[in-house]
């Protein structure tokens, strides 16, 4: 049965944050809270973690998975980001965005899209998510909590945790997210690709 932790959303309590970061550490899967929705995570470099991820979401292989980094710093270790792609991250992050960019040697194979052999990169503005992070000094596995057949994300965390209390190890409640997932902007071929309308407007983005 999983652990549920009330964190506070604007001032993430440290010490339910250290707890947190330890399961993580210890090969769990975690639901949390972003600036867009739900999602699930666990450690970059824990396999089990992440097929059981996979499980709960019932992805296949080809399934772009998300790294979520603490700032734009981190991103050229596991993405490969050309100058005019880095200027559009930087005018549009923090916020509700999914890069998708070819994936360097830093990220472990199992997470890269195969065919394409690319990683999603996001930088989340969310003060729980971003406390997790700076603990963690790494990126986190992520990937939107959309359960099988449905086409929204999980939105309640008390809702999340009984569907979901025997599969996952801890949720987090940080309050009500939104229902819309990230836009997706595929970046992995140079010209910019809309994978996915979210919350993040796209209006202005050429």
């Amino acid at each position: 049965m999983s652990q549920f932790f009330e964190i506070h959303p604007d001032n993430p309590q440290g010490r339910l944050i250290h707890q947190a970061v330890e399961i993580i550490r210890q090969g769990g899967v975690i639901v949390y809270p972003t600036d867009s929705s739900y999602a699930l995570g666990c450690q970059i470099d824990d396999k089990a973690a992440l097929e059981r991820l996979a499980r709960i979401r019932q992805v296949s292989k080809r399934h772009d998975f998300t790294l979520l980094c603490r700032d734009l710093s981190e991103i050229s270790t596991y993405a490969k980001v050309d100058n005019k792609s880095y200027r559009l991250m930087k005018s549009l992050t923090p916020g509700p965005y999914t890069f998708i960019f070819k994936a360097t040697r830093e990220v472990p194979k199992r997470l890269w899209n195969p065919k394409r052999k690319s990683i999603g990169i996001r930088v989340p503005d969310n003060a729980i998510v971003q406390a997790l992070l700076a603990e963690l000094n790494e990126p986190l596995m992520s990937s939107t909590l959309i359960l099988p057949d449905e086409d929204r994300p999980l939105n309640d965390a008390s809702a999340i945790r009984e569907i979901l209390e025997h599969h996952v190890d801890l949720v987090i409640d940080g309050g009500p997210c939104s229902v819309e997932p990230t836009t997706v902007l595929d970046l992995s071929e140079g010209d910019i690709q809309i994978r996915r309308q979210g919350l993040g407007p796209t209006d202005a983005i050429t």
